[in-house]
């Protein structure tokens, strides 16, 4: 395989909510083992999945809203405030629900928005669940999850229009890498400063990704056309924090 040449962050994002807005960041502190701080800290439980915040373990993704299924997420812009544990939502522009996460009075007030407008998504009541230290991330083992935008681009040239990157709701977006070359990094050590991480999976694309983050319409099909042109349906990897550090956008990596 040809020395993959450096690349450079584009963009950072962490999604305080499954399913819910993306965040932009300026920098971040990596931990060691961690994802990027507060990335999937909550989920939205659509009916009972007997989680347990006292011995909080892995759950599939289907047990929460999420964009694969409840495509009008995508409508929300959510905003965290980590000072306050306070999370907004907006809906055309106007605020529609507000509350502390980390009471039970807050937490009501986001499920009661939930209760009366996504009815027809809901298999039981929506709760708001969390454990400290735990994310809901769709993989058990906690990662970074990372784009290479020049496959972005060539998912644009197979479908004939402009893909938001957004769609795949990554971490890291990166430029300078051919595209799929990140398919070809399993098992490799990435450089950022002082931070370490070390790639350890591919991303298998589900269904999220063909609804348009800013009109929530569900308007491709990013799976099926990767599956049927490339023969797999990946785009993106998984990468976990093997030392710490902090990374900032315009930052730039080497494949160690």
């Amino acid at each position: 395989m040809p020395k993959t040449p450096r690349a450079e962050i584009i963009g950072l994002y962490r999604y305080p909510v499954k399913g819910l807005t993306p965040e932009p960041l300026q920098q971040v502190a990596l931990r060691v083992g961690e994802t990027l701080p507060s990335d999937r800290r909550y989920a939205i439980e659509n009916g009972p999945s007997g989680f347990d915040p006292a011995t909080p373990s892995w759950m599939p993704k289907t047990v929460f809203l999420m964009l694969m299924r409840n495509e009008r997420l995508a409508a929300l812009r959510s905003h965290y405030a980590d000072e306050t544990h306070v999370l907004t939502i907006k809906r055309d522009g106007e605020v529609v629900a507000r509350g502390d996460l980390e009471t039970a009075e807050g937490r009501a007030a986001i499920e009661t928005f939930f209760v009366e407008n996504f009815v027809p998504e809901l298999n039981g009541p929506p709760k708001v669940l969390a454990s400290p230290g735990h994310s809901f991330s769709d993989v058990a083992k906690k990662v970074v999850s990372i784009i290479n935008l020049e496959s972005v681009r060539a998912v644009e040239d197979m479908v004939g229009v402009t893909v938001n990157p957004l769609r795949f709701r990554a971490n890291l977006y990166l430029k300078g890498w051919p595209a799929w070359r990140e398919l070809e990094l399993v098992g490799d050590m990435l450089a950022i400063g002082d931070a370490r991480l070390r790639i350890v999976k591919t991303i298998t694309r589900c269904a999220a990704t063909n609804v348009d983050p800013d009109t929530a319409a569900r308007d491709l099909d990013i799976p099926e056309t990767l599956q049927n042109r490339l023969g797999h349906n990946l785009c993106g990897i998984y990468a976990e924090v093997v030392a710490g550090g902090e990374i900032a956008v315009g930052d730039t990596i080497a494949v160690a």
